[in-house]
């Protein structure tokens, strides 16, 4: 059990010591454009040629909300196109059909809007391509959207008008390139030297130790975790989520996708201190939502680890803690740690069972998921909490 607690108290100390120069390099990457990714500029150019963008165009509140939407609306018609007809499609070894209208209407609007709600199980329900071309890609493009919508508040913030609040497709380019996308490509080379597949064979026929087989579902699993985590999305690869042995394959990995679910939410708030120039704002705003988060993850700690009392009184040992709804390898701790991360920044993801928590725990959960203030989504968390604290 000590264990466990060093596990969690080192994930909380990787959180706040990473976060802060983290929120130096975003607020350089939206504000002066020197940060240490400007060797993209290249890629950016292109980007911008390639869609007929002016990056350098300033637009008012009003131009910059419809062409947010815009994009939003191009990608749902994209991926409901795509999901239906996946079944025609390449990358589809295991012969999958497409999704039922409903069904593609549901998922596309549900990752569209970062909520990520999944009717469907992964191994069964998608390809390869709809995986890369359609989940991650809405992934990616849902958390640059909000992280794109918290830069035009602070300019507007910085500026003191909303006449002129910079250039969405310029802050939505630049968050996927110089903060979204390394970033994923850093937890992913870690995810597969844990284990973590990245091929597009089809499913695995395995001989287990009763002598029968078993279909494992594999994939370009390493592929999708990282934004799913880092873009405060959630969408599982399996329908289990973080709990499959393949998605989230031990310790280090769940400890790497814990933290990559809260590290730019945190960075964002440092962000706006250093972006304003108004430093003593941020720490004041970042040590509120951390006062709140670190409530929830010591309350869901203790009573994980505690065990269920009616349980004691069975008779049954609990040294382990409340294991029910739990992957053994992970432990309460960490189950509890992440149920708490995944909630304050409405991600969802999950590497255990929450209707299996203890009911305080539980109750934690709901109120983080309620509140959704604390750290929050990638940029929105902190629209929340500025619609709440300065309403």
């Amino acid at each position: 059990m000590n264990t466990e607690i060093l596990g969690v108290a080192l994930q909380i100390l990787l959180l706040i010591v990473i976060s802060y120069p983290l929120g130096k390099h975003i607020a350089k990457v939206y504000k002066e454009g020197n940060d240490c990714m400007r060797f993209m500029a290249p890629i950016e150019r292109f980007i911008y040629k390639l869609a007929g963008i002016n990056p350098n165009e300033e637009m008012d509140w009003k131009v910059f909300l419809k062409s947010l939407l815009i994009i939003n609306v191009f990608w749902f018609f994209w991926g409901m196109i795509l999901l239906v007809s996946q079944g025609y499609l390449p990358l589809n070894p295991d012969g999958n059909s497409g999704q039922s209208p409903d069904l593609a209407f549901n998922t596309c609007i549900s990752f569209m809007v970062n909520c990520n709600l999944q009717h469907y199980s992964g191994e069964s329900g998608l390809t390869y391509f709809t995986q890369l071309f359609v989940i991650m890609l809405f992934q990616f493009i849902t958390a640059a959207t909000g992280m794109a919508a918290m830069a035009g508040i602070m300019k507007s913030m910085a500026a003191k008008t909303t006449k002129t609040i910079g250039n969405f497709w310029h802050y939505l380019v630049i968050s996927c390139t110089r903060i979204l996308f390394p970033m994923s490509l850093i937890v992913g080379f870690i995810l597969i030297l844990e284990g973590t597949p990245m091929g597009f064979e089809s499913k695995m026929t395995i001989p287990t130790l009763e002598g029968s087989e078993q279909i494992v579902s594999q994939g370009p699993t390493a592929a999708i975790v990282p934004i799913k985590q880092l873009g405060t999305n959630g969408g599982g690869y399996f329908g289990v989520n973080s709990s499959h042995p393949l998605e989230n394959p031990t310790y280090l990995t769940n400890i790497i996708e814990c933290w990559s679910i809260l590290i730019i939410p945190m960075a964002l708030v440092f962000a706006l201190g250093f972006y304003l120039k108004r430093k003593k704002l941020g720490y004041v705003i970042y040590g509120v939502m951390l006062f709140a988060y670190l409530l929830g993850v010591f309350c869901n700690v203790h009573y994980e680890m505690a065990g269920n009392p009616k349980i004691d009184e069975m008779g049954i040992d609990q040294s382990c803690g409340a294991m029910e709804g739990k992957e053994t390898r992970l432990g309460p701790g960490a189950t509890a740690l992440w149920s708490v991360t995944t909630t304050v920044t409405s991600n969802g993801s999950v590497n255990g069972m929450h209707d299996s928590t203890m009911p305080l725990s539980g109750m934690v959960e709901m109120l983080n998921m309620q509140i959704n203030t604390w750290f929050g989504g990638v940029g929105a968390g902190f629209m929340n909490y500025d619609s709440i604290a300065f309403s």
